[in-house]
């Protein structure tokens, strides 16, 4: 039954023929793995942590050591594979704090590269062993190996994805931050961790109803922040093309840039496409929007998330989310473009160049991106019904204070200590890190107390009532082989590693699955000028139950259809809820 339920959890991807393991060489002494589990259900049809260890003792004795990713926990204790781990976890789906960068390079160099152990192995893993396994290998290779991004980011699609399934590290931020590795190796892997103040957030052809948030990392980078989210009072409409069709209207001292750190010649050829469809007349309902803060926006690290989600009003309580789409940014990186314009980002030099001076740094700058280029639901390209056309971030580096001076950050030599992150929970009890990835398309419930986001009401996630499996989301077309890109084991000289069964479950020890963890979108800072909490809970509540007692009565039959039909002390509680 156990083999069985892999199989099905794997899907399209190939497991490894002779022990079932979920893993791959992506060179000789790294290895991607998914993330293996001691617990149940998951150890039902993950790695077993026990076999994933018998397996690497059996390969390579003890000449192997993990390093793992998951702020949303390990799903086994350190002491089940001899202590011989490594933690910087940071959410699924996402970019890790590139401060964690440094350390997670030197930390690995340090292991593979110790000349009286020649023989050693670097195993990696988040949960599907895919995306932010992906970007550290790669990272390696590019910073520590001389290897290009586009060589290494080929070399792990080719070792760890079936063919046709897509790149093996395929979220655009996850991408954009190969490129700023390639940057900060070429130039002396000098890094400097600054506050940066957001200034605007300018948006074209923004549709109705869309949520606009800021984002960063809080916990070491184990948890997703939500800094603030616009409110109506915040948004300033604009003329769509008041400089032309290509011309945002930016403050004049800062500069405009029109591409990232890198892209690879697939993204640079269709960048142009994107272009022009952007900056086509904007469709009926489409607006140009200048979001200012009201108060002082700073945020503790240089890594800035810009989140939105669109809502439709539906009926009897409820929002339909008809959009999820967000981008992440570096700024230190980004601000590069001013003080180095003269290198082209799309072919980095191939050699190494003076690091940064910190009184050549720009304290200011603008990051821009297309709705198409920003990353979907989940790690996915999926993002729903277009939100937006095209988005620039203001931003400035924020004063120095007590609570967050600049941090010039250097990767740590040979034979200095490295710093570590705490690992998270190793049960899966994050919960702020599980909260954050549970953004999706569907249902929610109306939230009166914070209308003023967007012109539609904001939402509390009700996602989990449809009771999706998503433990296996961004694993399709994963595979698996040996260090020479073989997909079988021959070890004649040694018996195959015991494929066990696990012992039988204990039903009476397992609970009935819960509803995912509500989305904390961070609306519970946003001021409402009307109905108090006690008074919109007891509202909903009446409003829900009076409609699924009328089904109940009626059969499904005769219920309302249209918004005049509803007693009017509700249609006055939706109509104090719009939009100011």
């Amino acid at each position: 039954m156990a083999a069985l339920l892999r199989t099905i959890v794997a899907g399209p991807r190939a497991r490894h023929p002779e022990t079932g393991l979920d893993l791959c060489y992506v060179t000789d002494n790294i290895i991607a793995t998914s993330g293996p589990s001691s617990t149940y259900p998951q150890r039902a049809y993950r790695n077993p942590t026990d076999q994933l260890v018998k397996f690497l003792d059996y390969k390579h004795g003890d000449n192997w050591a993990i390093w793992e990713f998951r702020a949303e926990g390990t799903g086994y204790p350190d002491s089940e594979v001899y202590n011989r781990i490594h933690h910087y976890p940071w959410p699924d789906h996402h970019p890790p704090p590139f401060a964690l960068i440094p350390n997670i390079m030197a930390s690995a160099r340090d292991w593979l590269k110790d000349p009286g152990h020649k023989e050693r192995v670097l195993v990696v893993h988040c949960k599907a062993g895919k995306g932010r396994s992906g970007t550290v290998a790669c990272s390696y290779l590019i910073s520590e190996e001389g290897w290009t991004v586009d060589d290494a980011l080929m070399r792990f699609t080719a070792r760890r994805m079936r063919s046709n399934f897509g790149a093996g590290v395929s979220i655009p931020s996850q991408l954009r931050w190969v490129g700023y590795v390639d940057w900060w190796t070429k130039h002396g892997k000098i890094y400097v961790e600054r506050q940066i103040e957001v200034l605007e957030v300018h948006v074209w052809g923004l549709r109705d109803g869309v949520k606009v948030a800021v984002e960063g990392f809080v916990d070491e980078g184990k948890t997703i922040k939500t800094f603030h989210t616009f409110s109506g009072h915040e948004r300033m409409a604009m003329d769509a093309n008041p400089k032309g069709p290509d011309r945002p209207n930016f403050s004049d001292h800062l500069h405009e840039k029109k591409l990232p750190l890198h892209q690879t010649k697939a993204q640079a050829a269709s960048r142009s496409s994107e272009n022009t469809a952007t900056s086509t007349a904007l469709e009926p309902g489409a607006s140009t929007v200048i979001f200012r803060p009201s108060q002082t926006l700073v945020l503790p690290t240089s890594d800035i998330n810009i989140d939105f989600e669109r809502r439709n009003r539906a009926t009897y309580g409820f929002t339909m989310v008809t959009s999820v789409a967000h981008v992440w940014f570096n700024a230190f990186f980004e601000s590069q473009h001013s003080s180095t314009s003269s290198h082209d980002f799309t072919n980095p030099p191939t050699e190494k160049v003076d690091p940064p001076v910190n009184s050549a740094i720009p304290d200011s700058g603008v990051f821009e991106i297309t709705w198409e280029a920003m990353d979907g639901i989940k790690g996915s390209a999926r993002k729903g019904t277009r939100a937006l056309d095209r988005l620039a971030v203001v931003w400035r580096a924020g004063p120095d204070t007590n609570n967050g001076l600049t941090k010039l950050i250097t990767e740590p030599a040979r034979g200095e200590p490295v710093p570590e992150s705490m690992p998270a929970d190793w049960k899966n009890a994050n919960k702020d890190s599980i909260a954050s990835l549970g953004k999706d398309l569907g249902l929610r419930v109306e939230s009166p107390a914070s209308a003023s986001v967007s012109k539609a009401s904001s939402a509390t996630d009700l996602s989990g009532m449809a009771g999706k499996a998503s433990d296996n989301d961004s694993e399709a077309g994963i595979r698996s082989h040996g260090p020479d890109g073989e997909e079988h084991f021959e070890h004649p000289e040694q018996p195959k590693v015991s494929i066990s069964e696990p012992s039988p479950m204990d039903h009476s020890k397992l609970r009935p699955q819960t509803d995912g963890p509500a989305v904390d979108l961070g609306l519970e800072k946003v001021k409402s000028p009307s109905h108090s909490p006690g008074m919109v809970s007891e509202f909903g509540r009446g409003k829900i139950m009076g409609v699924m007692d009328k089904k109940h009565a009626t059969g499904m039959k005769d219920l309302p259809t249209s918004q005049e039909h509803i007693p009017g002390q509700i249609v006055k509680e939706e109509s104090e809820s719009k939009d100011v």
